[in-house]
């Protein structure tokens, strides 16, 4: 069966759905792990990583019954999902390599300000640092952060939790824009096997039936 046939599109999307099951369970268990060890606290967080990594394993097991089973429907919808999830991570990876410096401090901003005290803490024991960013806009609730801060630095000069995660939120923009960036072509190649597939008859089968 040459390349662009029947079974050569059937395993090629039971290929990409099974790497996506993968995916999926290693956010899982990353997410796991880094509660299990401390590494963060807040359950939002987790549960927020634990969620995509169950919807990204449901879509994958949904295309891979569809692709063994050539069921029409499933494919359809997996189709569809996939596509959605494929330009809402193309927007958003788009959004991380083209931001700026000024739009990272007030995507910081808002980050924090939705944080729970004990999350706050967390990083601030991690990081040794105490407050987000002292500016003039934030400098109340610098003031306060400060305060309650549990760092070690609090004795002599902290640094801002702002500065220390703005020095390397430029490489940790363009590392995540391109990782997405990659992943979302890998999507619109599945949603493209999808397409093709749902199109092709099955060769064993009833060459009368329509499939």
């Amino acid at each position: 069966m040459v390349c662009g046939g029947f079974t050569c599109s059937k395993n090629a999307l039971c290929s990409l759905n099974v790497v996506y099951m993968l995916v999926g369970l290693l956010l899982i268990g990353v997410a796991a792990w880094g509660k299990g060890f401390g590494l963060v606290s807040s359950i939002h967080i987790i549960g927020g990583v634990i969620a995509v990594g169950v919807f990204l394993l449901l879509i994958a097991i949904v295309g891979l019954i569809g692709a063994i089973h050539h069921h029409q429907v499933m494919l359809f919808f997996y189709m569809v999902i996939l596509f959605i999830v494929f330009l809402f991570q193309f927007g958003v990876s788009c959004s991380c390599l083209a931001m700026n410096r000024g739009q990272q401090e007030t995507l910081l901003n808002s980050t924090w300000g939705v944080l729970d005290d004990k999350t706050k803490s967390g990083l601030e024991i991690q990081l040794n640092c105490c407050g987000l960013l002292n500016t003039t806009s934030t400098r109340a609730k610098y003031e306060e952060d400060v305060k309650n801060c549990p760092a070690a630095c609090k004795e002599n000069s902290c640094s801002t939790c702002g500065e220390m995660m703005l020095h390397h939120a430029t490489e940790a923009l363009k590392i995540l824009g391109g990782v997405g960036l990659f992943f979302s072509f890998t999507e619109i190649l599945g949603v493209w096997l999808a397409v093709r597939y749902r199109n092709q008859k099955d060769p064993r089968a009833n060459p009368s039936a329509f499939l």
